[in-house]
C-alpha cells in the first residue's frame, strides 16, 4: 500500500517536473532513470517527515536543553532537506548508476566477473533483507573510520569542524556538514557500494536508512538503550559524548554512527552516564552560528589555514 502511494508521488513528480526538465535541456538519455530518481527523492522526503515525526515528540518531553534561540537549528533544517532530498538522490543514485554501469562494464570486457556479496557469502541467496542488512553492516563499518580518519588529520578536521560547532545538537544536526567533507563520505561510501556489488536503488535507501539513525543519535534528547542496547544501537547519550565539550577535536570517542560495536572492538567507546554540552570550542563563530552559506565559507577557511604547516604547538 505505502509503496503504490510512493509510485503515484513519484510518478507525478516525474511526468510534470524531471522530465520536462529533462526535454528542455537535451537530457533525454536520462529518461530511463527519471522514475527511479523521482522514487528516490520521494523515499528522502519521507525520511525526513518520519524523522521528525519520531524524533521531535522526544526532544519536546525529553530535551537535555531549552533554548531560546534556535536561529541555529533552523539552518540545521535546511542541511538536511537539501541533503535528502536534492544531494543525496543525485549522488548516491543517478551518479553511483553511471559510475557501476562503468565499473561492471570495464570488469566484464577485461574477463572479470563483477563483484557481489553473494558470490563471497553464498548462504545470502534468496535472502534480501539479511543481504540488506549485511551491506548495512558494512557501510557502517567503513563510515566508522572514515569518522575517525576525520578526526586524525588536521585539515579534515578542519572540515569535519562544521558538524561539530554546533552548541544546538538536534535531529536536525546529521546532515550539518561542509560540502568538501560531504564529497569525501560519498566517494568513500561509494567505492564501498562497488566493492560489495550493492544493488544501484538499494544504495540511496541504505544510506537514508543509516541516515535516519544517526538522526536519532543526534536528537536533544535524554535517551539511553539500557546496558544491553547501548551495545546494539547507537543511542542519542552515547553519540553525545562524542559530539561533548569535553571530546571536542581531533581526540574524541564514540565515531560510530549506527553500530556502537567497532568502538567496542577498537576500544574508542565510552559508555558514561553523562549529557554533556556539545560544540568545539576552538571552531570559528561563524561555523557555529552563522547562515548556510556563511559556514560553508568559514569552513573552507579553516581548511585553507589548517593545511598551513604549523611553525609551533601541537599538531
Amino acid at each position: 500500500m505505502l509503496d503504490r502511494f510512493f509510485n503515484i508521488i513519484a510518478g507525478d513528480l516525474d511526468q510534470w517536473l524531471i522530465l520536462p526538465v529533462l526535454y528542455h535541456f537535451g537530457w533525454m538519455e536520462w529518461e530511463e532513470l527519471s522514475f527511479d530518481w523521482a522514487l528516490v527523492c520521494v523515499y528522502g522526503m519521507f525520511a525526513v517527515i518520519l524523522t521528525y515525526a519520531v524524533c521531535w515528540p522526544l526532544e519536546y518531553f525529553r530535551p537535555v536543553e531549552h533554548w531560546p534561540n534556535k536561529k541555529a537549528v533552523a539552518v540545521d533544517m535546511l542541511y538536511t532537506i537539501v541533503s535528502r532530498v536534492g544531494v543525496l538522490p543525485v549522488v548516491s543514485f543517478l551518479l553511483f548508476y553511471q559510475v557501476q554501469v562503468w565499473f561492471t562494464g570495464m570488469l566484464v570486457d577485461n574477463g572479470f566477473i563483477p563483484p557481489t556479496l553473494e558470490t563471497v557469502f553464498p548462504f545470502l541467496f534468496g535472502h534480501p533483507l539479511l543481504t540488506f542488512f549485511v551491506y548495512a553492516l558494512i557501510l557502517d563499518f567503513a563510515d566508522y573510520w572514515r569518522h575517525r580518519l576525520s578526526h586524525g588529520f588536521r585539515s579534515w578536521y578542519a572540515l569535519h569542524a562544521l558538524h561539530h560547532a554546533q552548541r544546538q545538537m538536534s535531529f536536525w544536526s546529521d546532515d550539518r556538514n561542509h560540502l568538501l567533507d560531504d564529497l569525501i563520505s560519498f566517494l568513500w561510501f561509494g567505492v564501498i557500494g562497488l566493492a560489495i556489488g550493492i544493488p544501484p536503488l538499494q544504495f540511496p535507501l541504505l544510506i537514508l536508512l543509516l541516515r535516519f539513525m544517526e538522526s536519532l543519535s543526534h536528537a536533544n534528547v535524554r535517551l539511553s538503550f539500557g546496558r544491553i542496547g547501548e551495545r546494539l544501537l547507537v543511542s542519542p547519550r552515547f553519540h553525545r559524548l562524542h559530539h561533548g565539550l569535553r571530546a571536542a577535536g581531533r581526540v574524541s570517542c564514540n565515531y560510530g554512527a549506527v553500530f556502537p560495536y567497532w568502538d567496542m572492538i577498537f576500544r574508542t567507546a565510552d559508555f558514561s552516564a553523562l549529557y554533556l554540552p556539545t560544540g568545539d570550542a576552538r571552531a570559528p563563530e561563524a561555523m557555529a552560528t552563522g547562515s548556510y552559506l556563511a559556514q560553508q565559507w568559514s569552513g573552507l577557511k579553516h581548511f585553507r589555514s589548517a593545511l598551513k604547516p604549523r611553525r609551533h604547538g601541537p599538531a
